[in-house]
């Protein structure tokens, strides 16, 4: 699916998705990613939800968001306590939600002007 907001000039945005891909800016990207409005994370985790670790979300502390998106694929899954205390500690905000849902909340909350990371799960 295509999807366009108003332009936000010069950030990274998710300007569609589908089965197993996001495009940002354009471009397309295959497997886990984690976006930023001025960085881009490809890879960011080796795996799927089920290969997930807590030490992922802690790098995504590095990006210095106020808010972190974890989109988990297709379906929505809630990952355990454990997974999201590095982010919980670091006191960054955690919403998990299916990948579809992440870019999009990503992009308002980027457009708002928002410090938030998107970090997507195929």
């Amino acid at each position: 699916m295509k999807f366009a907001l108003d332009k936000v000039d010069g950030l990274l945005r998710f300007t569609g998705y589908g089965e197993g891909f996001v495009e940002v800016n354009g471009q397309r990207h295959d497997g886990a990613i984690a976006v930023s409005g001025d960085r881009l994370v490809p890879e960011w985790t080796a795996g799927d939800f089920d290969a997930l670790r807590a030490e992922d979300l802690a790098a995504l502390a590095a990006l210095s968001p106020e808010l972190v998106l974890v989109g988990t694929g297709a379906i929505f899954r809630f990952p355990s306590p454990a997974l999201l205390a590095p982010l919980h500690e670091a006191r960054i905000g955690v919403e998990v939600m299916d990948t579809r849902a992440a870019c999009r909340t990503y992009n308002v909350l980027l457009a708002e002007g928002r410090r938030v990371v998107a970090a997507l799960l195929p």
